[in-house]
């Protein structure tokens, strides 16, 4: 007698991968990365590029793990779940930046978003300088977004960001650099709107929404990449995958949560909200 069930095709769920740092405090890294990917509703494999000591208030310690074993990672996740987006964090520097580029090019990675992490919110780097320029020479060419901050922005592409119309060329000067689009984020500027600036290489969409004023922000950037991934392993195009992570953010700092004595974290487990206004310029 058959079991039950045998006669029914098993079906495979959207998978997405995360690169990234383990965070102690589950606030950012692969842990905030997990937290995004389920609220979507989409499965979570993970590559570890390093383990991190830290808590709400500050990193206390940083251990990166061997460039063997993350290629070894790379391999057993794509070899099984075929992830249908990649979402990348923290990498330490050029060797595991190196390893995981090798990764992505032998495996062919689809839809990938690099989240340039480059300084911790307490002020430790996550980042070697060499670390930036390899990002920029072996992971920019393989990557369908780049999200930096403002900060980040100016240290990828050279050059001081002061203005909207900096943020413009900033974005021009990164995306000449490899990557088929650049978000460039506004969380870090003045002012009552934020305003996110997307550039795929012809058309620059302005996304704006009033400011949230809190102090649950650590893992903000971890969140909107991996929603961005995760709605794009989904198959949604990249303009509104964008705009639905943005909205996801939105909520999820709208609903922060305070589990230490530092700052808070992302409230990822809400209702969506409606997404942000787009201005479209080309």
């Amino acid at each position: 007698m058959a079991a039950r069930g045998s006669g029914r095709k098993r079906r495979r769920p959207v998978c997405a991968v995360t690169i990234a740092a383990s965070d102690s405090g589950a606030g950012a890294g692969v842990q905030g990365d997990l937290l995004t990917f389920a609220a979507h509703g989409v499965y979570a494999a993970t590559v570890l590029t390093a383990v991190t000591a830290q808590n709400t208030k500050s990193v206390t310690g940083i251990e990166p793990l061997s460039v063997r074993i993350i290629g070894k990672q790379i391999d057993a996740v794509f070899s099984d779940f075929r992830p249908a987006a990649v979402k990348i964090g923290m990498l330490c520097d050029a060797p595991r930046v190196e390893a995981v580029a090798r990764g992505l090019r032998r495996h062919r990675a689809s839809n990938v978003v690099l989240d340039p992490v480059m300084i911790s919110k307490s002020g430790a780097r996550l980042l070697s300088r060499e670390g930036v320029a390899s990002l920029k020479r072996r992971l920019f060419p393989l990557c369908d977004l780049v999200t930096p901050n403002l900060p980040e922005a100016e240290t990828l592409s050279g050059m001081a960001i002061r203005s909207e119309a900096d943020r413009w060329r900033a974005a021009g000067v990164i995306a000449g650099q490899g990557p088929r689009a650049v978000l460039i984020k506004g969380g870090h500027g003045k002012g009552e709107v934020v305003s996110d600036l997307l550039f795929d290489g012809e058309t620059l969409t302005i996304f704006s929404a009033p400011r949230i004023r809190t102090r649950a922000t650590h893992g903000t950037g971890c969140a909107l990449s991996s929603a961005i991934a995760a709605n794009l392993a989904l198959g949604r195009s990249l303009h509104d995958s964008v705009e639905r992570a943005i909205a996801y953010l939105r909520a999820a700092l709208a609903q922060g949560v305070f589990p230490g004595r530092g700052f808070g974290v992302p409230g990822h487990l809400h209702q969506p909200a409606a997404p942000a206004g787009r201005l479209s310029k080309p």
